[in-house]
């Protein structure tokens, strides 16, 4: 049986090491010339050449253990510890890690005994449901109400509920934070990450349920480096595959993908060229993906629900090659908050207020003064990724931004607010301008453009979709079937979508 997987991201690569081991005659087909997808290790800097980077995704968090294990995929990854650093502007700061004597003293030097108390009653509880909801990332989805009624603990079934339907700030206040700030950074990282949403809109929570289902080995439920570059990923997946007998093609763009009488029959290439399958499975968006297809070749009913889940992309991603590493004013020794998350929030007082604003900016079309920015510095726990110089590869995540600009174009504006962010950064750390040798601005525009993903979205779907409402792995035509982070569980680097894709494949065709 031939099945062809339209690109080579990790979900394509997944379910191409599954159904090739399986028998299958499993071809990969990628437009781009190297794999990966959005999970990639580059060497962007003209004036760093060698200074490798990870240009799209850049953490590890999300990926199942016991999908890495049936794999047999061996990849190496490192603990950031501490793994969240909040700096601010008048002196107080907190550091996330495993020193939680430490990180308690300055809850308490800093905040208050209440905030500590919160996030220890916060960490215990998400650490519950996340093990509850384990083994159901790898099946196929219920809807919300049966996930919860066969997964999660009776005592925990509502707080579950209330989670994956409501607004973020709604679960966490639930745990007594006196500190809009804390609540901010819990909201911006977690529930709004990747999402075109805010503080009120509906479902945050299940963002913020996603990205705390980390469960990677040593990673004490952080999100970890990949030794060499989120490319790894790709390649170790990849060498998987073509040891099972896939064959992986390049540079080889998907015009079309064929069906008649309502049953796939195959793909037509960019040139020309026509290649029969039995089976295609598609790692691009879904949008993409029914344009390949043809719209008026599915169901109205489809269509609906797909146009539904339209949403923009909001997170523009700047990748910079650094002199050194920046010093802060609240704490200028280095205590390892380089290897950290960064968080870079608005001053506290009305600190929702303005993130609230920010969102309410861009979704009018207009560039926020003071966007939530989350700072990555992985060459210090990966010293591999370094040049002969000691360069460091860095980068700024900045929620939220517009798609498309009202009154201008991202053209005329790029430099000039990628200057106003780093004038951001010269808050908290005095002097980090003046280190940055080069960089390159990934606004929602260049991720569709550069990356292919369909209104530069990140994620595909928004995380506010979840289980049974994201994308089916099997679509309205026979044999077609879908991979990409638009299906359950949820968009991110995971893996899952392309397990279990191929588990229905496997079932439908050889079980």
């Amino acid at each position: 049986m031939k099945a062809i997987i339209i690109g080579a991201g990790h979900n394509g690569l997944v379910a191409a090491i599954m159904l090739a081991r399986n028998g299958m005659d499993v071809t990969v087909l990628e437009e781009k010339e190297v794999i990966g997808g959005a999970t990639k290790t580059e060497t962007p800097f003209v004036k760093a050449p060698h200074l490798r980077h990870s240009t799209g995704s850049y953490l590890l968090g999300l990926m199942p253990p016991e999908l890495i294990d049936k794999l047999g995929a061996r990849i190496e990854l490192l603990r950031r510890d501490p793994h969240y650093f909040l700096p601010t502007l008048d002196g107080r700061y907190l550091l996330f890690g495993s020193d939680k004597a430490t990180l308690r003293q300055q809850f308490l030097t800093f905040f208050s005994e209440s905030d500590w108390l919160a996030n220890e009653a916060l960490a215990v509880e998400i650490g519950k449901i996340r093990d509850d909801l384990v083994s159901c990332w790898l099946k196929e989805p219920l809807s919300v109400e049966n996930t919860a009624e066969k997964y999660i603990r009776p005592e925990l079934r509502q707080v579950f509920l209330d989670l994956v339907k409501n607004p973020v700030e709604d679960y966490l206040m639930r745990f007594g934070f006196k500190s809009e700030l804390l609540i901010s950074m819990y909201a911006v990282t977690d529930g709004f990450s990747g999402l075109y949403g805010s503080f009120g809109t509906p479902k945050t929570g299940l963002n913020f349920l996603v990205h705390n289902m980390c469960r990677l080995p040593g990673s004490e439920g952080t999100f970890m480096v990949v030794k060499g570059g989120m490319g790894s990923i790709a390649t170790e997946f990849a060498r998987l595959a073509m040891e099972a007998g896939t064959k992986i093609r390049t540079s080889t763009l998907v015009k079309t993908i064929l069906s008649s009488n309502n049953r796939v029959t195959g793909v037509l290439l960019g040139n020309g060229e026509e290649l029969q399958a039995d089976i295609v499975i598609c790692n691009a968006d879904p949008f993409r993906m029914r344009t390949m297809v043809g719209k008026e070749n599915f169901p109205d009913s489809f269509n609906k629900k797909l146009d539904n889940m339209q949403r923009y992309g909001t997170t523009m991603k700047i990748n910079m090659a650094l002199k050194s590493l920046p010093t802060f004013t609240c704490l200028p020794e280095n205590r390892g908050q380089h290897n950290a998350t960064i968080h870079l929030l608005p001053p506290e007082k009305g600190i929702m207020g303005t993130i609230k604003k920010a969102f309410e900016d861009v979704q009018k079309g207009q560039l926020a003064e003071f966007p939530a920015i989350e700072w990555y510095m992985h060459t210090q726990i990966d010293p591999s990724m370094q040049d002969e110089h000691g360069h460091h590869s860095s980068a700024f995540f900045v929620q939220w931004v517009p798609y498309k600009l009202q009154g201008t174009t991202w053209d005329k504006e790029e430099d000039r607010y990628v200057k106003h962010l780093f004038s951001i950064a010269e808050q908290f750390a005095p002097g980090f301008s003046d280190s940055v040798i080069e960089y390159a601005a990934m606004t929602p525009e260049k991720i569709e453009r550069d990356i292919g993903i369909s209104y530069g979205h990140i994620h595909h779907i928004d995380n506010t979709f979840g289980f049974d409402e994201r994308m089916p792995y099997a679509l309205p035509i026979q044999g077609l079937y879908s991979c990409s982070a638009g299906c359950h569980p949820a968009g991110s680097v995971i893996g899952a979508a392309g397990h279990n894709a191929a588990t229905r494949i496997l079932n439908d065709h050889l079980f």
